[in-house]
This record gives structure tokens, C-alpha cells and sequence, in this order.
């Protein structure tokens, strides 16, 4: 790398450090310093409803992402300020190969290849645990009709179709397939109080009819 491009890039470098640093401090002067309950006047953080300090904690945590986030990136370009310092600055730190100098234009503090950096960025380096590829769903236990077999009889699934009917605080948004509120349960669209459809055929005057209930 010619002398002047490394110039220009410890300058960027510093710079951007400059504006990292006054970014921390001003999201933490603004607030993170001081205790949820100070800067919204309220006597105490336990709320008493779900939306008491719903926003109040959102843009608490919010501000932390942010922060963090800037936290995240200063050691990026520590650690290219650092390379420079070394003699090692424009090359990758996992294959040692050249970074094009148009990478390090548009991002002055990568200290990876594009190659090395999809391959990490692919990569899940927090996989969920292998329980839960053994674990049931909750109250999956009491739900009966499972493809094994058919139950008929009333289960966790029918207890929960029947408190739903009267509302919850889902919306068809938040239930895959459902088109409407009457849909927000588990298999909305079954037939109610019959087993068979042959049994919601209306019966001849003075026939018994066969009561079950569908579920």
C-alpha cells in the first residue's frame, strides 16, 4: 500500500474514532448513567400494567443497542488503527490475503477479506440447543389428536378452543393462517359438536339423532 493511501486511511480512521466516542458518551450522559426510575419521575420501575413504562423501556433499550452497537464498531476501528501501528493494516487477519483497496474505501476499518468476512457472517455462532429439538410445544401433552391416531373425546385443544372464542390479545397477525378474529385457535375452521359430517344432516321428524362432539 502507498504511503499516502495509508495517510488517508489513519486519518479516516481517526476521525471516526473521534465521532464514535462522542456518540457513547452523549447516549450515556443522556440517560444511560442514571436509573430508569430517575429520568421518568416515577416513584418506582414496577408497573402495575403491561404498558406503564412500555415505552420508556423500549427506548431504554433502544439507547443500549445503540450504544453497544458503536461499542462494536470502535473496536473495529481500534483494531485497524492498531494494524497500521503494526505494519499489518490492508491485509486479512484470518488469510493473510491483500483487502482490495476499493474494500477499504468504502470501510476503512475492515480487517477481513469479502471471502472471510461472508464465510463468518454465515456462520451461526450461537445455535439454538439440541433440547429443543426433543422438547414438546407447550400443553403439546394434552392436545390428543395427533396424527397417530384420531381422539374424539374433549382434550387441552378443545379447553382452548372454547376460552378463545371469547377473545385474547392475539391478533391474525400474530396466528399463521388465520383471516380473521373468529380464526385465532387451533383448528378454527373444525366442525363443531359432530364427529362425522353425515351427522349435521338434520334428522326425519321422530328419529333419534346421535349427539358426540367433534374435536
Amino acid at each position: 500500500m502507498r504511503p499516502e493511501q495509508l495517510t488517508k486511511f489513519k486519518s479516516q480512521l481517526e476521525a471516526k474514532k473521534h465521532d464514535l466516542i462522542h456518540t457513547i458518551i452523549e447516549l450515556e450522559d443522556n440517560g444511560l448513567r442514571s436509573a430508569l426510575s430517575n429520568t421518568t419521575g416515577e416513584l418506582s420501575t414496577y408497573d402495575n400494567h403491561p404498558a406503564d413504562l412500555g415505552s420508556e423501556t423500549f427506548e431504554r433499550g433502544k439507547d443500549l443497542g445503540l450504544r453497544d452497537n458503536e461499542r462494536v464498531l470502535l473496536s473495529s476501528v481500534e483494531r485497524a488503527l492498531e494494524k497500521i501501528h503494526l505494519g499489518t493494516y490492508g491485509r486479512c487477519d484470518h488469510c493473510g490475503a491483500v483487502i482490495p483497496a476499493e474494500r477499504l474505501e468504502a470501510l476503512p476499518w475492515a480487517t477481513q477479506c469479502i471471502g472471510c468476512q461472508e464465510h463468518f457472517e454465515q456462520t451461526d455462532v450461537t445455535p439454538r440447543p439440541l433440547e429443543e429439538e426433543s422438547l414438546e410445544p407447550p400443553f403439546h401433552r394434552s392436545f390428543l389428536d395427533s396424527a397417530r391416531f384420531e381422539f374424539v373425546g374433549y382434550d387441552g385443544e378443545d379447553a382452548l378452543q372454547d376460552v378463545a372464542r371469547y377473545g385474547s390479545s392475539d391478533t391474525p397477525q400474530d396466528i399463521p393462517g388465520s383471516y380473521d378474529y373468529k380464526a385465532l385457535f387451533p383448528n378454527s375452521n373444525e366442525h363443531q359438536g359432530i364427529v362425522d359430517l353425515a351427522d349435521a344432516i338434520p334428522n326425519e321428524p321422530g328419529s333419534t339423532s346421535r349427539h358426540a362432539r367433534k374435536r
